[in-house]
């Protein structure tokens, strides 16, 4: 037996070829009909045979009879080949429908209190973001995504036999992008926003399949362009945050290596304690010379006690000078080969390398909080208002609205022919 998808074209040519035969043999007959010949009037005698009259036959009905001829072919036979395949051959379609935006979440603070609860306002993006999705869900790289997914060719040849409304498996993809577009309509509203999308496919569960994978696929998109634009807004931020922490990380590295070669953690305290002990040898001196004085005021030059009164004196002297020459030289830091106010001026020097370093550090930290905390107020997603529905009739294809139209313009097409063979037969 011959398979299904051939029998039917068979049927199709067959009854084709019929309908064709009849009207070319009607057509035929009635041609002959107007050319048959003329009988000849009886005479008696010797008188000639005269031919009869005709029964007359005006051009005006010959004419008629062509163009209802023109009709059957160019209109009725058409109509009655479409009416058949719709209603007997294509299959049913069902419809699912869905309705998204893009929308922008744009959080602030402006008190205290509503820094600590988060104030939150939805805004409604830009139509660029929008226009972009709608020209994603019609590119190819979303036929390949839910083909991938789906198995879209699978899906859409399922009637055994529709040469028009079903698909080729073995189309290429771009075939397969041709047919998305019969298929799946996005509609876009510029004033409001709003996306809505009707995806047809041969059962109901199929449809709502394709349209909820369009719309994971979609959302996918806008999280992708909501990243890539918070990574443009933050990345100077980010390259500024590194080049601080690099110079405060080669200051810290100098201070780190200065205090391991001179053996000091922090000089000026260092002084200050130097300072410290030589007032107090100071002061004990001042009392050492006043003892002196009031001891040659009370009592004889073989005193012994005088004695040991300038000898504490040169004692305290001798120590005073010693302080001041550890801080005059760095002898006990360095070995003795930087003064102390070389070591002083490098660590003071290194020091404000250090608090400026800080400084940027701290300042960059925070440009980069900002432009982090601006691109998260200001991320895109993809709100759903309408989820993916499951019809349950079948509205496509639209029969009548298919006929009616075939029907218009082919009558259009035969009365313009019809006007024009008129017009043919009048100049002749």
């Amino acid at each position: 037996m011959l398979p299904l998808e051939r029998r039917w074209i068979y049927r199709v040519d067959l009854c084709t070829t019929k309908a064709y035969r009849a009207i070319s043999i009607w057509i035929i007959r009635v041609t002959e009909k107007q050319a048959a010949p003329v009988p000849l009037r009886p005479m008696s005698g010797n008188e000639m045979a005269e031919p009869a009259s005709p029964k007359p036959k005006s051009k005006a009905s010959r004419r008629r009879t062509i163009i209802k001829a023109a009709f059957l072919l160019v209109v009725a036979v058409p109509l009655l080949i479409a009416s058949f395949y719709l209603f007997w051959v294509a299959g049913d379609q069902y419809a699912s429908k869905t309705g998204f935006v893009v929308r922008k979440s744009d959080k602030t603070a402006t008190t205290a209190a509503e820094l600590l609860g988060g104030l939150t306002s939805i805004t409604q993006a830009s139509s660029t973001e929008s226009t972009i999705l709608y020209e994603f869900i019609r590119s190819q790289h979303m036929v390949e995504l839910v083909d991938e997914k789906l198995d879209l060719r699978t899906i859409y040849s399922r009637p055994d036999f529709d040469p028009i409304f079903a698909f080729d498996p073995d189309g290429s993809i771009e075939k397969l992008e041709r047919y998305w577009a019969r298929m799946v309509r996005p509609h876009f509203d510029s004033s409001s926003g709003l996306l809505e999308l009707r995806v047809l496919a041969f059962n109901p569960d199929d449809a709502r399949r394709i349209a909820e994978e369009i719309v994971r696929q979609s959302s996918i998109k806008i999280n992708d362009m909501s990243a890539v634009a918070r990574s443009d807004r933050t990345s100077y931020a980010r390259e500024d945050l590194e080049k601080t922490i690099n110079v405060l990380k080669a200051a810290r590295q100098s201070m780190t290596e200065f205090r391991s070669r001179n053996r000091i953690v922090d000089p000026k305290a260092d002084v200050q304690v130097q300072m410290g002990l030589i007032s107090t040898l100071q002061t004990q001196l001042a009392d050492a010379m006043i003892e002196l004085d009031m001891l040659n005021l009370t009592t004889r030059n073989e005193d012994p006690r005088i004695n040991q009164v300038e000898q504490r004196i040169s004692v305290i002297r001798s120590r005073i000078d010693a302080e001041r020459g550890q801080i005059g030289v760095g002898s006990g830091y360095a070995g003795g080969e930087e003064t102390f106010s070389q070591i002083l001026e490098e660590f003071e020097s290194l020091s404000v390398d250090l608090e400026f370093a800080e400084r940027a550090y701290v300042a960059a930290l925070a440009t980069y909080d900002e432009a982090l905390a601006e691109a998260n107020r200001q991320s895109l997603y993809l709100a759903t208002y309408i989820e993916p529905t499951r019809a349950e009739t079948s509205e496509y294809p639209r029969r009548f609205t298919l006929l009616s139209l075939m029907a218009l313009f082919l009558g259009l097409a035969w009365a313009i022919g019809s006007l024009i063979a008129y017009s043919v037969w009048d100049r002749h």
